[in-house]
């Protein structure tokens, strides 16, 4: 018998809408660093992001128990669609863009892994991190959306344009333009990563 660690996504989704809680608490564990990351990214506030993590799971519960879940085995891209449409609905609602600031709260690059070479590396590593985290934050958004979710949450371009309601054509050109600013941006500030 498979335990749940070994579980597709479908047969959790199946087995949470069966009764099984510790399914989805499986689902949670399994994406929820990649969901709040992308939350975080786009909305630049800790707090607000927790939020809308909470806010991006309750609507998976709630449509996951009445059963109108169709998208078999692309789960985190559903889930990830759910947290865009979420950041943009606050958006609108406040009548504002997201803020281009950086935080001190955490962010994407503590959550990504870092080498144990030594307390030098790290730091390095960090001070890279968050060179490329502020280079992100001057992009305009529609490019810095596409990078985000490409190299941070590993979407492929057709899950992209799913999310984003474009094209892949549209998708790949804003990821074209996102990676020319960024090393122009790093050419002009002479940054080395």
């Amino acid at each position: 018998m498979r335990t749940l660690d070994q579980a597709s996504d479908t047969e959790l989704v199946l087995a949470f809408q069966e009764g099984d809680l510790n399914a989805f608490e499986t689902l949670v564990l399994r994406y929820k660093d990649k969901v709040f990351s992308s939350i975080l990214f786009f909305v630049k506030d800790s707090y607000l992001a927790e939020d809308l993590f909470q806010d991006v799971f309750i609507k998976i519960i709630d449509t996951l128990k009445n059963k109108r879940y169709t998208e078999e085995g692309k789960f985190l891209p559903w889930a990830l669609r759910i947290a865009h449409n979420l950041c943009v609905d606050y958006f609108r609602k406040v009548k504002r863009t997201p803020a281009i600031k950086t935080s001190d709260d955490k962010d994407i690059f503590e959550v990504l892994q870092v080498s144990e070479d030594g307390a030098d590396s790290k730091i390095m590593q960090g001070q890279s991190h968050e060179r490329v985290r502020q280079m992100l934050d001057l992009l305009p958004d529609e490019q810095r959306e596409i990078i985000i979710l490409r190299h941070y949450a590993n979407l492929s371009f057709k899950e992209i344009a799913q999310i984003t309601n474009c094209s892949i054509n549209t998708a790949l050109g804003r990821m074209r333009y996102g990676l020319i600013n960024l090393r122009k941006m790093m050419q002009e500030r002479q940054i080395v990563l």
